[in-house]
């Protein structure tokens, strides 16, 4: 049997921005990307504002401006300390997931007013191909997001079992 290996906080830290960087690179705002890789990747999944300043190097007003896009898309949320009156911020366990459910109910809204175009895009034109083939592929992306919600459900429960076999 090996010997249980300690954290190594220097080499999760660089881990954590490598990890902003490609999230960087998909598109996100560089200072969220960190923000989020930093809560993601500390031992508690929570972070205070000058806990990330002093671990991120970076300006207060910066953290704030961070996590506050993090709240926006949820994928943070904040939390008091009991007794205390600083925030924390959190991710919490099944973050993705709430994020990706989420994101499904944006595409029904994304629907109404993609059809809302297509009525008033006249009648063969190029638009009109246009707009029917993205809600062809929306209306794909909806019926697929139920089916990987169930499977998601049924493999999150092994993980689970498998992860509190593991640390209890």
């Amino acid at each position: 049997m090996s010997a249980a290996r300690q954290r190594d906080d220097e080499a999760v830290r660089r881990s954590a921005e490598q990890f902003a960087n490609v999230l960087t690179d998909s598109g996100w705002a560089r200072m969220p990307a960190r923000a989020f890789a930093a809560i993601l990747s500390s031992e508690s999944g929570r972070l205070t504002a000058a806990e990330l300043s002093d671990q991120l190097q970076a300006s207060p007003a910066a953290v704030s401006g961070a996590v506050r896009y993090l709240l926006q898309l949820r994928l943070a949320s904040r939390e008091r300390e009991p007794g205390s009156r600083r925030d924390v911020y959190v991710v919490q366990d099944d973050f993705w997931y709430e994020s990706m459910m989420r994101r499904d109910h944006q595409l029904v809204r994304w629907e109404e007013i993609i059809q809302q175009m297509l009525e008033n895009a006249g009648d063969g034109t190029d638009s009109q191909r246009r707009l029917q083939a993205t809600l062809g592929f929306l209306d794909f992306i909806q019926e697929e997001v139920v089916g990987l919600s169930e499977r998601w459900v049924k493999r999150k429960a092994e993980i689970d079992a498998r992860l509190d076999a593991e640390y209890s």
